[in-house]
């Protein structure tokens, strides 16, 4: 699975310079992340600051049924619009604000709030400043991602393939 999850994020100079951005801001919140190599995720659109997030994976037992993960996000930058057919997950706002729509009702999360994804909710979410959210959920599997964007279905087709 690691040459799927490479072929969906930025590499080389680009995705350093993100990193170290990020990282500048956590830092600044006092936040500890897990000592892993964060996935900086553009989705294929080639302009990371407007769709885009970076994943820093806490966990994903598989066998034992959970996942969780902080997603950083830039101010304005937004994860596309997608949903899952088994992934259930919670959102709980660590840092800053997002906008999170679920099946076109908007949502203006703070830090502190919290909200539950089940399977099959069309959601997406935005930065309102920069943000960190922890994600807690079901298992998360690649194929499990249904994106609205036809070019970002297709481009995920392609890199799993």
């Amino acid at each position: 699975m690691s040459n799927q999850v490479d072929s969906l994020q930025l590499q080389g100079e680009r995705r350093q310079e993100v990193i170290e951005k990020s990282s500048g801001q956590l830092n600044r919140w006092h936040i500890a992340v897990p000592t892993v190599e964060p996935l900086v995720m553009d989705f294929g659109q080639g302009d990371f600051y407007t769709t885009g997030l970076i994943e820093y994976w806490i966990a994903n037992e598989i066998e034992a049924g959970y996942c969780a993960k902080y997603l950083y996000l830039f101010d304005q930058q937004h994860c596309p619009t997608h949903s899952h057919a088994h992934k259930h997950e919670t959102f709980h706002i660590v840092k800053g604000s997002v906008r999170l729509r679920v099946d076109n009702q908007e949502h203006i999360l703070h830090e502190g709030d919290i909200l539950s994804m089940p399977p099959g909710k069309v959601h997406t979410f935005s930065g309102q400043g920069n943000a960190l959210i922890l994600e807690i959920s079901t298992p998360c599997l690649v194929e499990d991602n249904i994106f609205h964007d036809k070019a970002i279905a297709q481009w995920l087709d392609k890199a799993l393939s």
